[in-house]
């Protein structure tokens, strides 16, 4: 009965960390009615088993001076015997421009989020490294117009209040 309390508990403290990465142990502590130590404890095993992978913050690079182009592209590949997608999609995520890379399912294998000074370094980036490698049969390129929304985060609300405005 005590590992399900502590799934529950780890569960609680995850769910924290991904609404906001800046919580201290005291704050999550005082949010679930526990220990600090025991939420150190239990930060501490989650980041060793590779649960909590790292904390980040999420930038809204539109609102500032710096250029980037963030593109998704589709890829097909075909999959080696014994290891299936995994090593081609491992040769993928080691290239730093790559930021994610997902295994699908429907009309491509693998989607491929990255990120680019300008359209021209993901276009070479697709056609000198990714379009030619081994075992890769095509890709198709999209490119991200504007964020909305991402990880949960609101990038940019368009929201204005929309009561109806009473005048004397």
């Amino acid at each position: 009965m005590g590992n399900n309390n502590n799934d529950k508990t780890d569960q609680s403290i995850l769910e924290l960390l991904e609404q906001n990465c800046r919580l201290t142990s005291g704050e999550i502590a005082a949010l679930l009615d526990l220990e600090e130590m025991i939420i150190q404890q239990r930060i501490v095993a989650m980041e060793q088993k590779g649960i909590i992978c790292t904390y980040q913050a999420m930038v809204n690079w539109e609102k500032t001076a710096t250029e980037k182009v963030n593109a998704l592209i589709e890829v097909k590949i075909t999959p080696q015997r014994e290891v299936g997608f995994d090593a081609v999609a491992e040769r993928i995520y080691r290239f730093p421009e790559v930021h994610s890379v997902l295994l699908m399912s429907g009309d491509y294998d693998l989607a491929v989020f990255l990120e680019g000074k300008n359209m021209k370094d993901v276009a070479q980036f697709v056609s000198s490294k990714l379009a030619t490698m081994e075992h890769v049969l095509s890709t198709a390129t999209h490119f991200v117009l504007k964020t909305y929304k991402k990880h949960g985060c609101i990038m940019e609300d368009g929201e204005t209040d929309r009561r109806l405005v009473i005048t004397p």
